[in-house]
């Protein structure tokens, strides 16, 4: 089986380099599947049929693969009784030229929201037109933040002093915990009479909140049994991490992985997918900008939840963490010449390629078209993960900047179906 069309200026793509192949730009744009918005089955198995054609297993996405046995499940899953179906869309190819994902993905997307699967497939097209978009994951690592509480003030503060002097000790202690998990640094903060603690560890290609929390807590112990002074109490996570909470801290380095994507958008491409200009792209950027500022958000984003949801929940990621992925940054800007520079940054995107729901059937076949199954490939996905947001990103702006937010979701969202059901939510 042939896991993804990948193109490269030679070597091998999945080996991370500093500077992607500039090549890739300058090859003929990929082949697409049927449209998107054909709804029909006939569309459906045509574009069933090519992908195979292009070697990609999806028995189990296509509703044809054996049912997973029940024993399986144990510690995932209590109280099983089935699972719950979510539509699946394919969009792509998209072309991606990044450091670790390298070549022309088609994307799973599993949602029911109407026009979604269709405004990522536009913006892919747009990006194809431009070479493609260039990506990077820069950064990796996963938080726990226990807290120490002390009798006294002065007791936290020799807490405080002392705990940095054992971080090659609790980095033993880390190895211990697990094969892939290691300790990268310890950092104290003071309030009053408590000491919280954040633990900063790397976790191979799993998402590692399950690891991070073992480690974190034979790291507790270790501390327990040899601090010269005595908490009162303590907990093994405070909530400082920002497991599954949106928060500004991933922003001064990452919490999971750092992906970036980026692309420039000549005028006439911009005229062409979305009849409009890059000055106006980037004024209703900074108007809604201006009004998430207004509504407090942590990070400056559109709607990277719908690109992170759909393909989290296709590819066996662990949805909760939507919400930390949305601590995102969008820039949007006009260049002297007239084209458009779009960019998103994810500090905090908790993915992995091996563990939690990678297993599943569906999960595992999706991953598969994306090239993104076991060791060494979860920034890749990450890379990948950003390209998508950055699709997205392209598609609500320009819709907002032409006028057509409105009017494409009521000529493509939900349709009514003999339930009095409306428009796109």
């Amino acid at each position: 089986m042939r896991a993804m069309k990948e193109i490269s200026g030679g070597g091998d793509p999945d080996i991370p380099h500093e500077q992607p192949p500039a090549s890739l730009a300058h090859v003929a744009l990929p082949r697409r599947l049927p449209a998107t918005t054909d709804s029909s089955r006939e569309a459906m198995l045509a574009r069933q049929q090519r992908l195979r054609q292009d070697g990609y297993d999806i028995e189990h996405i296509a509703g044809r693969g054996a049912e997973i046995e029940p024993a399986r499940l144990a510690g995932r899953i209590e109280g099983f009784v089935g699972f719950a179906r979510v539509p699946l869309g394919v969009a792509g190819p998209v072309r991606i030229v990044g450091a670790a994902a390298s070549g022309d993905f088609f994307v799973p997307l599993a949602t029911s929201e109407g026009t979604l699967v269709a405004s990522f497939q536009h913006a892919f097209n747009a990006i194809n037109r431009c070479g493609g978009a260039r990506a990077l994951c820069s950064h990796e690592q996963v938080g726990r933040a226990p807290c120490f509480e002390f009798a006294s003030l002065a007791e936290a503060g020799e807490f405080a002093r002392w705990l940095p002097s054992r971080l090659a000790a609790l980095r033993e202690t880390t190895i211990e915990t697990s094969q892939y998990c290691r300790l990268l640094e310890a950092r104290a903060a003071i309030v009053g009479n408590t000491v919280y603690v954040v633990f900063e560890f790397t976790t191979g290609d799993a998402a590692g909140q399950n690891m991070v929390t073992n480690a974190a807590q034979a790291v507790c112990q270790r501390v327990l049994a040899e601090t010269p002074v005595s908490p009162r109490s303590w907990l093994v996570e405070s909530m400082l991490s920002g497991d599954k909470r949106a928060c500004a801290l991933p922003f001064r380095a990452a919490r999971g992985r750092n992906a970036s994507a980026e692309v420039l958008l000549p005028a006439k491409q911009i005229e062409r997918y979305w009849r409009t200009d890059a000055a106006s792209m980037a004024r209703a950027w900074h108007q809604a900008v201006n009004g998430a500022a207004q509504a407090g958000t942590i990070g400056l984003q559109g709607n990277v939840a719908n690109a992170i949801a759909a393909l989290f929940i296709a590819c066996g990621q662990d949805a909760a963490c939507v919400v930390e992925a949305t601590t995102a940054l969008t820039r949007v800007e006009s260049t002297p010449s007239g084209d458009g520079y779009v960019s998103v940054t994810l500090p905090n995107l908790i993915v992995g390629t091996v563990g939690g729901g990678t297993y599943l059937p569906t999960a595992r076949e999706c991953l598969a078209m994306l090239g993104c199954v076991g060791d060494g490939k979860a920034s890749k996905l990450a890379e990948i993960c950003a390209v998508v947001a950055l699709a997205g990103e392209l598609a609500i702006v320009g819709a907002m900047a032409s006028g057509n937010f409105a009017s494409a979701h009521a000529a493509s969202g939900r349709k009514a179906l003999g339930n009095g059901g409306g428009g796109a939510a």
